[in-house]
């Protein structure tokens, strides 16, 4: 595998993988197509710029014409996509984008790789298009598809495209579905990214309803590892799951963080809850781990530092994230919903 086309890879996920796959594979070429949205961030990679096995791409996935003249200009054995609008918050308030982005963009660069004949092709989706769960049980690559979100729901739509593509055309495409990720390189949109670095600054943390939505926390070298070894080894047109092993409720989660960081729980703002919030995700994981011998590395307690040093390492970085769009957007999100 000489060439992967990696979309979004400016993103937090997507700018992950480009610096293991390049860290891993010597012989490993990376073309990164990325729209530069407002979490697609080129900082994320400044350090590989002068890689010679890496180039960037400005550009959308929705554009059919440059997303065709990337495959006519280059030998692409792999694609994998990250690119999509991935915030359910944001879903909500627009629908739009993620219509367009996530579906849309999705059939534009299957049909380019079908005509390509790229060999392989790897979706990468989430956990949320299963739904929610009860107190008990796991997510497998068998439950029924159940999205409760817009943002779900186009990206459910994106991997029916996927497996409609593989069965009709028998294309070579590989679907992977992850719980919750964290580590560096996330926009602070997200709950840890978001509640380290408002408690680095002594504001308030907002927790929907009464913090007790459950989630699955997976460090996010763990799920690269894991789309890498879907790419190389997984079974064409299958699914795949990923998850850290490690549940827990938001608030649990909340009070872990204001103790590593040393700070109140006077500092907790509840908020109304988010409409139609899912009560529990969780992974099962056994198919990976049985085919791609995969499991995850990383023990939470010891992710969940690395992140925070990690942050407080890039106070920069962060300054430079939250511009006046991003606070608009909080503003939007949790200013009408502060106190109840």
């Amino acid at each position: 595998m000489q060439t992967i086309l990696v979309t979004g890879g400016c993103g937090f996920i997507g700018s992950n993988f480009i610096r293991l796959q390049l860290e891993t594979q010597p012989d490993q070429k990376i073309i990164n197509l990325d729209k530069l949205t407002y979490a697609g961030n080129p900082e994320n990679l400044a350090d590989i710029d002068s890689d010679a096995r890496y180039a960037f791409k400005h550009g959308d996935i929705c554009d059919r014409e440059f997303v065709e003249s990337i495959f006519s200009e280059n030998s692409v054995d792999a694609v994998v996509n990250f690119a999509a609008e991935s915030h359910v918050d944001r879903s909500i308030l627009d629908s739009g984008p993620f219509i367009q982005t996530n579906i849309v963009g999705t059939q534009i660069l299957l049909d380019a790789a079908r005509s390509a004949d790229v060999p392989r092709y790897l979706q990468v989706s989430t956990d949320e298009v299963y739904g929610s769960l009860g107190a008990e049980g796991f997510f497998t690559e068998d439950t029924p598809l159940a999205p409760n979100s817009p943002y779900s729901a186009s990206k459910t739509a994106a991997d029916l495209l996927v497996r409609a593509y593989c069965h009709t055309f028998e294309f070579p495409g590989i679907i992977t579905r992850c719980s919750n990720n964290y580590g560096p390189y996330q926009f602070p949109e997200k709950l840890i990214p978001l509640f380290v670095s408002n408690l680095m600054s002594d504001q308030q943390v907002p927790v929907y309803g009464k913090g007790e939505n459950v989630r699955d926390w997976i460090h996010v070298l763990d799920h690269c590892r894991g789309i890498d070894a879907a790419l190389r080894n997984g079974r064409l047109g299958e699914v795949y799951n990923f998850g850290g092993n490690c549940e827990l409720q938001n608030i649990q989660l909340t009070k872990l963080l204001l103790e590593v960081l040393d700070k109140p729980e006077s500092l907790i703002r509840y908020v109304s809850d988010r409409p139609g919030h899912d009560l529990r995700y969780a992974i099962d994981c056994s198919k990976s781990e049985r085919e791609l011998g995969w499991r995850p590395q990383v023990e939470f307690r010891d992710g969940l530092q690395q992140t925070i040093d990690w942050y407080l390492s890039n106070a920069v970085w962060i300054e430079r994230i939250k511009s006046g769009a991003y606070l608009k957007f909080y503003e939007e999100q949790y200013g009408a919903r502060m106190g109840a």
